[in-house]
This record gives structure tokens, C-alpha cells and sequence, in this order.
């Protein structure tokens, strides 16, 4: 068995190393309980996180878009999600990624949770957050092209998940907390 960790590392200093519009890489000098001193990297996101959207319809269907990754190089199936503008609460982000990505605004949003991708080296966070009651609403987005909206039932997400096009595992969890979410839901409504 390892040492119980009893407290965090002392950070010593950090080191900016590059920023972007997006991000801030640094360089951070730690000091660890036992002595070790290290210096690890971090991604910083610039604001304050993003949203991911799960807008599930009154028909049972998830809406998923299809736009360029340009991580991949190639078109992703994907929820709908984007930055937090400072100082916006994150219930109102998610309808207005909604409405520019989706075209639709929600009636009823729900933070599920927020989540992280790889924390060991990056503190960028995730909102994922249910909208249901769905209607028509279009905003301007910052997408360079349309956006292809793709219903897919949300009772065959096994099988949407092992989908080629559906790669991000941000969306993947996001599609299971929701579907956990509402199965709970459910069982308490009986």
C-alpha cells in the first residue's frame, strides 16, 4: 500500500509559457509532503469553462451536431457545447449554444455536472447540462458553416455510442449522465 496523501503539493511558482486566445500553457514548480519538488505543465482555459448540451426532444430523440473538428481533421458527431462568456451563469451559456448550434432554445435546463478531461495536466472544465422542452429558437453563432443537426433516439444510446462519427468523450459521458439522470428521475416520479 502507498502513503495516505495528506495534503496537496505546495506550488512553489508558475511559469507562463504560451497563451493563446483559448488557452495558457505553464509551467508549474512543485513541492510534494515528502520532498520531491517537480515541475509538471498545465493547459489553462481562458474563462470560465464551457457547456455541453444534452437537448433531449419531447419524441425521445437526442440532438446531435455534425461539424468540422479540425482536431481530427475530419466532420464529428457531437452535443451541442461551447465557451462560457465572463460573467454569463452557465444555464443560460447552454440555451444560448443551443439555439446558435441546434436552433432550438429549452424550456427546462438542469446542470448535471461538471466535469474534467485530463486533470493531471489541464484545468479546463465541462458543464454538462439537460435541456428538455424544446423549441424552435435560432441565435447567430461563430461557426464558419452550418451546422448539420442529427436527431438520433436517445433509447439506443449503446449503440450510439459505439457510432464511428461520435468520438468526443466529453459527449459520450454527457449522454449517460443524462441517461442515469432521467432513469432516476423516472423511479422517483413512480
Amino acid at each position: 500500500m502507498g502513503m495516505p496523501i495528506n495534503e496537496p503539493p505546495k506550488i512553489c511558482a508558475v511559469h507562463p509559457l504560451a497563451e493563446t486566445r483559448l488557452f495558457a500553457v505553464e509551467a508549474v514548480d512543485l513541492h510534494f509532503a515528502n520532498g520531491v519538488a517537480v515541475q509538471f505543465e498545465r493547459l489553462r482555459g481562458q474563462g470560465a469553462g464551457a457547456v455541453l448540451v444534452v437537448p433531449i426532444t419531447a419524441q425521445g430523440e437526442v440532438l446531435l451536431i455534425r461539424e468540422y473538428a479540425c482536431g481530427t481533421e475530419r466532420y464529428e458527431l457531437g452535443l451541442p457545447k461551447g465557451r462560457i462568456e465572463a460573467g454569463e451563469p452557465v444555464l443560460e451559456a447552454a440555451n444560448r449554444e443551443l439555439m446558435e448550434e441546434a436552433g432550438f432554445g429549452a424550456e427546462r435546463l438542469t446542470l448535471l455536472r461538471t466535469l474534467t478531461s485530463a486533470p493531471a495536466y489541464s484545468g479546463q472544465v465541462t458543464h454538462v447540462v439537460l435541456a428538455e422542452g424544446l423549441y424552435p429558437a435560432r441565435l447567430p453563432g461563430d461557426e464558419p458553416e452550418p451546422v448539420e443537426v442529427v436527431p438520433r433516439p436517445f433509447d439506443a444510446l449503446d449503440r450510439l455510442a459505439f457510432d464511428a462519427d461520435l468520438t468526443e468523450a466529453r459527449s459520450i459521458a454527457a449522454l449517460y449522465l443524462a441517461r442515469a439522470f432521467c432513469a432516476q428521475r423516472e423511479r422517483f416520479n413512480e
